[in-house]
Order: structure tokens, then C-alpha cells, then sequence
């Protein structure tokens, strides 16, 4: 017999917010659904009630999940089945999980999986949000051990006006697609896609988006209290005082030495036998009871010697200030064969970006629930095990991966050009050659050099910078362009890519419990000064605009817009005439439903060919104009000359040449191409055409 429902109401940015639990997925430690509209998203807790053997991590997994049903479709695979998360997908979860992994306890090791589920979509209210509040809830009513409450809220630009969870219409002319994430006094997360919006704009949009948090924090915090269960007890992993005490007295001067250079080869070789040091001497004390602690021993007394060296003395690793960037270089050309490549180096972090640029049609086909079905540019992040001096195979790109390649697209998108002006898909992918430290910001900056190597007309340069800090109690501290060690012991990695003119993408991850406005202020001007200098001193001396051709081995394009009902006039019966064209002149046409035609081969005067027999098959012949035609057949009063597939016109003997001629074959063959003029059209629509006239034309303008 079901229990029964309990249901708790409120309003989500003007909207009716409806929240049900209790009557489904008993045996989970904590479920719920959300609805708003008719938009319908489940979310389902679990946790086992031991950690794993051996496990020196917390380890947490969030599913998002879009069922096809969700929007009335049947998946498209052979399977007829949902398969791999989408690409979208794949973020949303890492959008959940970002901001709820600081709020457990940092030395649980109990396994935690969080599933949320999209059962209903009605596209105006965005189910990713929803899904957000709907993990949010279900952890807090549950059992596990949560530190805090918190909530999320997307956040638009219309005509400079703030919109809070914009529907469908206002996010398709929307200048920022945000979303935020906080407790009732931080911010928690924030990611953003962005068109050059500015700083100050940018923290309106967040501070707007943090005060209808705080209104849905307090109405979760109303559930709890009717509901929430009591937490259970977890055995506790946190390193003894004694223990770190112990290894800070003993080895701390050994660390310090090791940890202070700016080469990571020669840090991990130094820390080696420290590490080994530790392991012999406490190994007999602590191997047997809990192997995982020594380890957690170590990396705790590097981290509070790294933090004590950037608050107390304003110290790092490297020897650079707070705000100064490590060595830069960028170049471009390096491939011979690409469309388009650059290489983007900062200290130890490397990145190579390859450009390639394809036909329209080569646009990502997109299965999702949502309405979009097509993305014209790919970006592709890969992080090989070498990068980091590693061995191990590859598997694929994981989340960490499609994240970063995400946030990069996110960045660059903004500065593209239309379809109309370029009629290419894109293609970008960056291969991290060497990785000490922000790597997705120099993949936005070496792919920023590959198109611009590629020709593509971007509108400005794009750079990307990262923010760290360090925080104990109410004091904190910044530092521009963080490298590995300052982001794995530090509290934050606050990355902002941008033009001059403003940002284009945002991702913030943290490991506290949130950021005060005063903290994004900062890292706003940090990020914002770095890039200008990324920009002016190296991204823009080794290439300072875009190339003004695409490469030789590149496909060369050209469009144009025909009248729709002139479409299957080019295509032909059974794409007959099409394919001819493209045949015949060693080219791709795309013909979109509304008459916009791409045309793409290797050679220009294919491509100006293809486009020529197009446009006169799209339009009727007019008197006057003169047309490249094929002799199709031969009879005693003239030859019959096809000016366009499906369009024949007679040149009587006459009209052939300046001269009396005898006999038409004297002049022409079937099969010859030859320049005809219109020189009338009757009632019936059959065509007359004169050579001798063309030729006649011709020749008067090359005198000209």
C-alpha cells in the first residue's frame, strides 16, 4: 500500500513551485518530485551504510538523466532506447554535483549516489534547474549527513533587462544563459555562457539571481523541518591532530623544500622520498587499521603548508606575485595540413587547438529533450594520461573532459560569425600536451589562435584566465593564474573567459562553503586584467587578426538564398539534378527549407561553377542574358543548348556565328559548351538563343 503524499507549495521566480514526497521510492534515503508548469523532475538519494575498503575519497556520483518520453519522443537508435548520456546531460550533472560535493562532510568516505530524473519537459520551465532544487531537497530530508542547504536560479539578458528563469522565447534572444547556485548568505557555484557582458552587468545578474535563492533556501528549510529525517552517524576519516602534528614537526622544513620550485617533475621527485619517509615510520602504527591515513596525512601537511605560505606570507610555490601570470607564449601555422592550428603555452600548462572547417550540413545532429537539433560548432577537449606525466591508456573523453571542451564552446560561441557570413560547421579541437594548471582556459586561448589561423572572421579574441584563493575564518586572498598545486590545496578555481569588450563563459568551483560577492568582485577585475594582457601582449603579436582566406585545403564556400518553390527544381526528381551538379563539379550543396544554398569543394572555380548552374536553374531566364551552356543535339536548322539542367534553348544556324554557315555541325558538337544569349522567350515558354550575339557581348566588354 503507498504511503501518503505529502505536498509543499510555493512560488520559483513568479511561477508555481509544487513539491511531492513520500508517496513513491521507499527505499531510498531520501526522494522527491518537483513540478513547476508542467515540467516534471525526480530525485532519488541513496548511501551505503559503510564505506568501501580502502577508499581515500568521498565518493559521490550525480546522474542526470532525460528520458525521451519526457517531450513525447521514441529515442532514434537501432535500440530504441535512451544510450549515453547527452552532452547536455553530461553537464547538468556536473552543474548538480559541483555545488553540493563541498556540503557533506569532507571526511566521510560512505558512497553517496544522487539520480535525478526528467519524467515530464514542457520546455518553458528548463528542467535542469528544477532537477538542481529536486537533489537539493532530497538530500536535505534525507538521512545522509549535509552541511548546509542550497538552491539554484537561472538567470537571462533581454534588452539589458534581468530575467529570472527565462522560458524558452527569452532564452532564444537572451545576451546570458547563467545559472547560479548558494545558500541563504554565498554564492555556491556559478556557470555562464555570455555575449561580452561586462562585470558589473554580470554581478547584477548574479546578485539578482542569489535573491530569489535565498526565498527558495528558506522554503526547503520549512521541509526539512516538517519532514527531514535525523542524520545518521559515519565513521569519520579526519586525519588525528597528533598524527599531522607529528608529520608537520618532523617532515614540515623537508616539505617546504621540496614543494618550493616551479617545475612539477622536480617537486614530485623531491616529495618521493619524504612520502617513503612518512610510510616507513608510522606504517607499523597505522598500515593495519586504516591504510588510507598516512596518505591523507601527507597531502593534509602539504596543504597547510601551501596555504600558510599564501596568507601569511604572501608566498607561492613559484616565486610570482599574487596577480602576475606565469610565462606565455603562443603560435600559430603549426600544421601543415590543417585548416587551421595553434599552440598556447603557459609555464607548464600547453595546449594545442586544431581548427578544421566543413559543410553546413556537418552540423552535430543534437537527441536531447530539449528543442534544440543542431550545433554548428564542436569543441573537443582531451586530456591524455602524458599530460600530467602519467601511464595509463585512454578511454574516451569522461565528464571532466566534455566539461571543459563545454566551457570552451561556451566561451568562443559568441564571437562567431553567422552562418550567413560563414557558412561553415566548426570544429575545434584542443589537445592538452602538458597540464600544471588550468587547462580549460588554455584551451579557450589556443583555440581562440586556431581559428583566426583558420580564417574564421571571429568578432574579437577571446581569452581565458583563472582566479584562486585561500580562506581562513573571515580573512581570504586572490591569485591570478593558479597553477596545480594552488588549485588542488586551495578553495577555489574561479575561471572567466572574455573579450575586451566583456565575458563570454564563467565556471566556478569551489571546496567551501561559498563565495561572498566582495570574493567574485575581485576575481571578476582579476580575470578581466589578465586577459587584456593574454590578449595584448602574446594572443594578438602572434596573430593579430583573423586570416583573410581560409587554407588552401580547406573547402572554399559560397551561398545564396533561392526562392523556396525553386528547391526541388534544383534537386531534381530523386536529387537527379543535384547530384549531377555535384559530380560534375567536385562539390557539397546543402540546401536548407527556406532556399539558403551552401556550396563547398576544394577548387574555387568549381565552387563559382556549382553556384552559377544553381542560380539559373533557380531563376527564369531573362531576355539579354547571356548563359554558359552544353550543345545537347544537333538538327539542320540549329543546335539545341542546355543553359541550365532541365532548361533548353534552340540557337538557330543563323544565330550561330557572324557568317553564313553551311552546316551546324561546321560550328558546333554535342557536348560542347558555348556562351548563349536569350534572345527570346515566347507565349509557350520556349527559349531562342543566339551564340553569334554572345559572342558578340563578350567581346565589346573585355575591350572595355
Amino acid at each position: 500500500m503507498a504511503k501518503e503524499k505529502m505536498v509543499f507549495k510555493s512560488t520559483f521566480a513568479g511561477r508555481e513551485l509544487v513539491i511531492e514526497t513520500g508517496h513513491t521510492s521507499e527505499l531510498t534515503n531520501g526522494s522527491c518530485w518537483v513540478r513547476c508548469g508542467e515540467t516534471v523532475v525526480m530525485a532519488n538519494v541513496t548511501a551505503s551504510a559503510k564505506p568501501r575498503e580502502g577508499v581515500d575519497f568521498f565518493p559521490l556520483s550525480v546522474d542526470y538523466e532525460e528520458k525521451l518520453y519526457a517531450v513525447g519522443k521514441i529515442p532514434g537508435s537501432f535500440l530504441k532506447r535512451e544510450g549515453r548520456p547527452t552532452e547536455k546531460a553530461t553537464l547538468t550533472s556536473r552543474m548538480i554535483d559541483r555545488p553540493i560535493r563541498p556540503m557533506f562532510p569532507k571526511d566521510m568516505r560512505n558512497d553517496v549516489s544522487v539520480v535525478v530524473t526528467v519524467l515530464s519537459s514542457d520546455l518553458d520551465n528548463a528542467p535542469e534547474i528544477l532537477g538542481f532544487l529536486a537533489a537539493s531537497i532530497a538530500i536535505s530530508i534525507s538521512d545522509i549527513p549535509f552541511n548546509g542547504t542550497i538552491a539554484a536560479m537561472s538567470v537571462g539578458l533581454v534588452d539589458g533587462e534581468i530575467i529570472l528563469y527565462p522560458n524558452t522565447a527569452q532564452r532564444a534572444v537572451s545576451d546570458l544563459e547563467l545559472t547560479v547556485a548558494g545558500s541563504s548568505d554565498k554564492i555556491v557555484m556559478i556557470e555562464a555562457g555570455a555575449n561580452e557582458v561586462p562585470n558589473d552587468m554580470m554581478l547584477k545578474a548574479i546578485a539578482a539571481g542569489h535573491d530569489e535563492i535565498k526565498k527558495l533556501v528558506s522554503f526547503i528549510e520549512e521541509i526539512k523541518a516538517a519532514i527531514g529525517k535525523p542524520k545518521f552517524a559515519f565513521e569519520s576519516k579526519e586525519v588525528p591532530h597528533d598524527l599531522l602534528d607529528a608529520v608537520l614537526g618532523e617532515f614540515g622544513d623537508a616539505f617546504k623544500q621540496a614543494l618550493d620550485t616551479n617545475d612539477k617533475n622536480i617537486r614530485e621527485e623531491r616529495l618521493l622520498p619524504i612520502k617513503d619517509a612518512i610510510h616507513e615510520k608510522y606504517d607499523p602504527q597505522y598500515a593495519e587499521t586504516d591504510p588510507t591515513l598516512l596518505d591523507e596525512a601527507i597531502y593534509k601537511a602539504q596543504k597547510v603548508i601551501v596555504r600558510r605560505w599564501l596568507l601569511d606570507e604572501q608566498k607561492r610555490v613559484d616565486g610570482r606575485g599574487m596577480d602576475e601570470i606565469r610565462p606565455l607564449a603562443a603560435e600559430v601555422g603549426l600544421l601543415p595540413r590543417v585548416h587551421g592550428s595553434g599552440l598556447f603555452t603557459r609555464g607548464q600548462t600547453q595546449v594545442l587547438s586544431v581548427a578544421t572547417l566543413g559543410p553546413v550540413s556537418d552540423a552535430q545532429m543534437l537527441d536531447g529533450i530539449d528543442e534544440d537539433e543542431e550545433k554548428r560548432y564542436m569543441h573537443h577537449y582531451n586530456f591524455p594520461s602524458y599530460s600530467v606525466g602519467e601511464t595509463r591508456p585512454s578511454r574516451g573523453p569522461g565528464r571532466r573532459e566534455i566539461g571543459h571542451g563545454a566551457l570552451a564552446e561556451k566561451a568562443l560561441v559568441p564571437v562567431l560569425p553567422s552562418v550567413d557570413e560563414f557558412p561553415y560547421a566548426i570544429r575545434v579541437v584542443s589537445e592538452v600536451l602538458s597540464s600544471n594548471g588550468s587547462t580549460s582556459q588554455g584551451s579557450i586561448c589556443g583555440s581562440t589562435l586556431a581559428l583566426m589561423d583558420a580564417g574564421v572572421p571571429l568578432k574579437a579574441p577571446v581569452a581565458g584566465i583563472s582566479c584562486g584563493l585561500i580562506t581562513e575564518g573571515d580573512r581570504w586572498m586572490t591569485m591570478v593564474d593558479i597553477q596545480g598545486l594552488e588549485d588542488f590545496y586551495g578553495d577555489m578555481d574561479f575561471k572567466v573567459g572574455g573579450t575586451k569588450k566583456g565575458i563570454t563563459a564563467i565556471q566556478v568551483d569551489i571546496k567551501i562553503d561559498g563565495l561572498t560577492m566582495d570574493i567574485i568582485a575581485e576575481a571578476f577585475a582579476k580575470t578581466e586584467k589578465a586577459r587584456n594582457y593574454i590578449l595584448d601582449e602574446i594572443m594578438l603579436k602572434a596573430i593579430p587578426a583573423p586570416r583573410e582566406q581560409v587554407s588552401r585545403y580547406a573547402p572554399k564556400q559560397r551561398s545564396t538564398i533561392i526562392p523556396v518553390d525553386k528547391i526541388r527544381e534544383v534537386i531534381g526528381s530523386g536529387g537527379k539534378v543535384i547530384q549531377k551538379i555535384s559530380a560534375e563539379c567536385e562539390v557539397k550543396i546543402d540546401i536548407t527549407d527556406d532556399g539558403k544554398v551552401f556550396i563547398l569543394g576544394i577548387d574555387q572555380e568549381n565552387v563559382d561553377r556549382a553556384m552559377y548552374i544553381v542560380e539559373t536553374i533557380a531563376k527564369d531566364p531573362e531576355v539579354g542574358a547571356i548563359y554558359k551552356g552544353k550543345v545537347t543535339r544537333l538538327m539542320n536548322f540549329g543546335a539545341f543548348v542546355e543553359i541550365a539542367p532541365g532548361k533548353e534553348g534552340l540557337v538557330h544556324i543563323s544565330k550561330l556565328e557572324n557568317y553564313r554557315v553551311e552546316k551546324v555541325e561546321d560550328v558546333v558538337q554535342p557536348g560542347d559548351e558555348v556562351y548563349v544569349k536569350v534572345t527570346e522567350i515566347d507565349d509557350q515558354g520556349r527559349i531562342n538563343l543566339s551564340r553569334k550575339d554572345a559572342m558578340n557581348d563578350l567581346a565589346k566588354k573585355s575591350k572595355k
